[in-house]
């Protein structure tokens, strides 16, 4: 009951009623509030460049498609996710905290620079062109997209390290560190407005992609790559210092808990999983995140179709990717402002975890609808393919501001309350693996109904996969609804 009392107070009594809308927080808190802020936008710029670039290296290479996605997200990048997650977990137990921070974030820094520097420069030598051709003679042209993930391996490996940027570098490294170093009363007024940080960092990628695309590279796309992999190496480094210095000089995270620690025995990290999602609480948050990933990722792929027709050139796609991003960091900036920290102070966790299903499932009809009306097997008139492009970043745009300033923030404050290996160990299995999980679901899905109608196109069986999200999205909605009842003290405080 202190706890509650204390952040009561703290909202209505030492804040103006406009400053507990827009910026709630402490002066002696922006020590710490204002490093994690920074953190935030860096992950988020970071993660937003190099979704486009995945997205434009598998979509516009030769042979392939945005039909390639579901095979790269319901084989290849589960698998690495899981492989992350068995790293990660077995490091935990090995490594400080923050040798565990540096650890990770060094490997992803190294690997994109070397992808920018080095491989993908030597994409024509390193490209097993024979082999690959001889695959498409034996399997059919309607198939080549399964071909085209081994002939550009370094593409594929790409698409790989992006995907799981966004889980354990956003997920689990940077969440993880918020979790620990915030209280529950701190991330109450903290978390939604951590979804600032991310929408800048989102606006501020996205003319950085276009002018990489358009103004910098004199139409040569190796050097756009060359742009954005160096953005992506200074920022690493930026993040590393500003983690260093909040370790440093606010809270030390390898010092809290030192007497849990002592106590904690080894065990294996089957033993550990298996303990770990006998948590109810656990299982319900990965029900959401399977829910959002599942729904998000029907519609995702049949819009990227749609975007490849409209540009197929690889600088005019990543160029329309870049305005995307920015119109989604606008967006979600606005929500973060003056929806998301409202809509959780006043109706409480509970609503504010629903509002993201419910405006998925209503922009999600509108595309299916257009999908329905406009498309048949000899494709889109060039109206309706403009239009399908459009609604279809209107979805995306919506879909994923909802994501950064709502869902984001209330999933991370459901794992505050869990005990330390809840939040590390099962905050890395939700967020590596169950993530993977409903992306690779979606994908197995789509990979099965192409197979299945004979068809070389995801965008011949859109009309299955309206159904498919519609069970996603309730799937997801009963996890919100059992997780109220896991989380009622929490929703209760964070409404208060």
């Amino acid at each position: 009951m202190q706890g509650t009392m204390d952040i009561s107070s703290e909202s209505s009594t030492s804040f103006s009623k406009w400053r507990t809308r827009l910026w709630p927080i402490h002066r002696s808190e922006h020590r710490k509030f204002i490093p994690l802020l920074l953190i935030k936008f860096l992950v988020s710029f970071v993660y937003t460049i190099l979704h486009a670039t995945k997205d434009t290296l598998i979509v516009t290479s030769k042979g392939s498609g945005a039909e390639a996605i579901p095979l790269l997200k319901g084989g290849v990048v589960i698998v690495f996710a899981c492989l992350a997650m068995l790293l990660y977990s077995k490091l935990s137990n090995l490594l400080s905290k923050k040798r565990l921070f540096y650890t990770f974030l060094t490997l992803f820094i190294f690997f994109f620079t070397i992808f920018g520097f080095v491989l993908y420069p030597l994409r024509e030598l390193l490209s097993p062109t024979a082999s690959s051709d001889a695959l498409v003679n034996w399997m059919g042209a309607d198939h080549q997209h399964w071909v085209a993930i081994y002939r550009w391996w370094f593409n594929s490996l790409f698409f790989v390290m992006a995907e799981l940027w966004g889980g354990v570098v956003i997920l689990v490294l940077f969440w993880g560190f918020a979790n620990q170093v915030c209280s529950v009363g701190e991330a109450s007024r903290f978390y939604t407005l951590f979804a600032i940080g991310s929408n800048a960092g989102v606006i501020a990628a996205g003319p950085l992609i276009w002018s990489a695309s358009h103004w910098l590279n004199g139409g040569n796309y190796e050097l756009t790559i060359k742009w954005m992999m160096s953005a992506v190496a200074v920022t690493g480094i930026l993040i590393a210092l500003l983690y260093y210095w909040v370790n440093e000089k606010i809270v030390d995270v390898d010092q809290q808990k030192t007497v849990e620690k002592k106590k904690k025995k080894s065990t294996s990290l089957i033993k550990s999983l298996v303990e770990l999602f006998s948590s109810s609480s656990l299982v319900y948050i990965a029900m959401m995140v399977i829910g959002y990933s599942l729904a998000v990722n029907m519609v995702e792929v049949i819009w990227k179709a749609t975007l490849k027709l409209q540009f197929p050139k690889s600088v005019d796609y990543q160029a329309f990717m870049g305005v995307v991003s920015f119109s989604t960091g606008c967006l979600a900036l606005l929500l973060s402002l003056f929806v998301g920290g409202n809509l959780m102070r006043k109706f409480g966790w509970y609503a504010a975890s629903l509002s993201t299903p419910l405006v998925l499932g209503l922009t999600s009809l509108f595309f299916f609808t257009l999908y329905y009306m406009g498309y048949n097997e000899g494709g889109f008139t060039p109206e309706l393919l403009y239009v399908a492009v459009l609604v279809g970043a209107v979805h995306n745009i919506c879909c994923k501001s909802m994501k950064y300033s709502l869902f984001d923030p209330t999933k991370e404050m459901a794992y505050i309350p869990l005990s330390e290996d809840e939040k590390v160990k099962g905050k890395a299995a939700v967020d590596m693996v169950a993530s993977r999980f409903g992306k690779s679901g979606s994908s197995w899905i789509q990979a099965a109904l192409i197979e299945i109608a004979g068809v070389g196109s995801v965008l011949n069986i859109g009309g299955f996969l309206a159904p498919c999200v519609i069970i996603a999205i309730l799937f997801w909605v009963f996890a919100v609804r059992k997780m109220r009842g896991e989380f009622t003290p929490q929703a209760e405080l964070i409404a208060a």
